[in-house]
C-alpha cells in the first residue's frame, strides 16, 4: 500500500480553480489527513486560500496559479469558447508539472493529492488524482471517445485515481464516473466528499435556500432571474450569493435574507433549516446536499454538458427536481418540487476515511 507509514509525513493537496466546488470538497480530505497526524500543504490561488484558511488556519498554503478559464454568456458558444482556451489549459498543465518537480524537493513532499489538476504528477512520489469525470460528455460519440483518450492519457500518469462516487448501479454520476473502460491505473470509488454532517433534528426556518455558485457570467445571469421573481414569493427564503469578496446588494425584499457568503458552520445550519435548496447541478453541491438528504431544485449551468447530464440522471432516479435555466420559474418550480416524489438515498461518508486508513 503506497501510503504506508505516512504518519509525520507531508502531503501536498491542490484543488482545481474552476469554481470553488473542487476546493470545498477537499475539506473532508484535509480533515482526515490532519486527524492522522499528517502535515498538509495546500497549493492554490488567493480565492481558494481565503476559503480554506477559514476552516484550517493552522495549515501551510503555497501559491499555485489556476487555469483561469473564462466562459460564454451563450450556451451555444460554451464549448467553442472552451475549445479556444485549450492551448492555455495545456500550457498551464505543463507549467504546474514543472512547478511540482521543484516543489517536492523544496518542501520534502511525500504524497501528492490532486483534485482535477492534471499536471500534478511525478515519478518522485506517489500521486493521486481525484476526479468523477472519467467520461466527459460531448454532443457526439466520437468527441466523447477523443476526450476520454486525452483524459486517460493524463490520468494514467498518476499512481492512483480516486473517484468521489459509489460503485454499482445506485450511484450519483452515472456514465460520467462509471464508463465501460477504466483508466489503466488503480481506480478506487471513495463515496461522497462532504464537509457537513446531517443533524438529527433541525427546525425549518426557510421554505427555500438559494445557493448561487459557478462561473461567471452565468452565476450573475441566474441571480438576476431570481431577483426579478423573488418579490412575488411570500415565503421566507435565504439567498447566498457565493461572492466572498463582493459588496452587498441593496434589495428591499422583506421575506428574503441575502448573504454574500457564509462560513461552513453557518452554511450548514442554514441548509438544514431550509425545506428546499435551489442551486446549480455542480457535482460538489449535489454530493453535499444528498449527504444532508435535502430536497433539491437543480438548475444546470447552460451549455455545461456535465451539469446537464447530471441533472437528468438525478431526476430519473428521483433524487432531485431539475429544470433548465431558460424555462425556470420560481413559483412553478416550488410547486412541482412540492409534488415531486423524492426518493433520497441513505448515504454514508465513512468510505473515504476507511480508504485513507487502509493505506495508512
Amino acid at each position: 500500500m503506497f501510503l504506508q507509514n505516512i504518519n509525520k509525513k507531508t502531503v501536498l493537496l491542490s484543488p482545481l480553480d474552476w469554481g470553488l466546488g473542487h476546493t470545498t470538497r477537499c475539506i473532508s480530505i484535509i480533515r482526515i489527513l490532519l486527524d492522522t497526524d499528517v502535515s498538509v500543504i495546500v497549493a492554490c490561488n488567493e480565492k481558494q486560500k481565503l476559503l480554506l484558511k477559514q476552516e484550517f488556519p493552522q495549515i501551510k498554503f503555497i501559491s499555485l496559479q489556476g487555469y483561469e478559464i473564462t466562459y460564454s454568456k451563450s450556451p451555444l458558444l460554451f464549448a467553442i469558447v472552451l475549445l479556444f482556451q485549450l492551448p492555455k489549459i495545456l500550457f498551464r498543465i505543463a507549467k504546474e508539472h514543472r512547478w511540482l518537480q521543484k516543489t517536492i524537493d523544496q518542501f520534502n513532499i511525500d504524497v501528492v493529492i490532486s483534485d482535477n489538476r492534471y499536471g500534478l504528477y511525478t515519478k518522485k512520489v506517489p500521486c493521486i488524482i481525484i476526479t468523477h469525470q472519467l467520461n466527459i460528455k460531448a454532443p457526439f460519440a466520437w468527441q466523447e471517445y477523443l476526450l476520454q483518450e486525452i483524459n486517460y492519457n493524463y490520468i494514467n500518469r498518476f499512481s492512483h485515481c480516486w473517484v468521489p462516487d459509489f460503485e454499482g448501479e445506485k450511484n450519483i454520476a452515472g456514465v460520467l464516473s462509471h464508463p465501460k473502460k477504466l483508466p489503466a491505473i488503480p481506480v478506487h470509488y471513495i463515496g461522497v466528499l462532504a464537509r457537513f454532517k446531517k443533524e438529527a433534528t433541525s427546525k425549518i426556518k426557510y421554505q427555500f435556500c438559494i445557493l448561487l455558485s459557478g462561473p461567471e457570467p452565468q452565476r450573475t445571469m441566474l441571480e438576476n432571474i431570481l431577483l426579478q421573481q423573488l418579490p412575488f414569493v411570500s415565503a421566507n427564503c435565504l439567498l447566498v450569493r457565493g461572492k466572498m469578496d463582493a459588496k452587498s446588494i441593496d434589495v428591499d425584499l422583506p421575506n428574503v435574507t441575502i448573504k454574500n457568503h457564509l462560513r461552513g458552520i453557518e452554511l450548514n445550519a442554514s441548509i438544514q433549516a431550509s425545506e428546499f435548496i435551489i442551486t446549480r447541478s455542480g457535482y460538489t453541491s449535489v454530493m453535499e446536499l444528498l449527504n444532508l438528504q435535502k430536497r433539491m431544485i437543480l438548475i444546470p449551468t447552460p451549455g455545461q454538458t456535465e451539469q446537464e447530464y447530471l441533472a437528468k440522471q438525478l431526476m430519473q432516479q428521483q433524487w432531485a427536481w431539475c429544470i433548465d435555466q431558460k424555462d425556470f420559474n420560481l413559483m412553478d418550480s416550488l410547486k412541482h418540487a412540492s409534488n415531486f416524489t423524492y426518493q433520497l438515498p441513505d448515504i454514508s461518508t465513512e468510505l473515504l476515511g476507511s480508504i485513507i486508513q487502509q493505506y495508512i
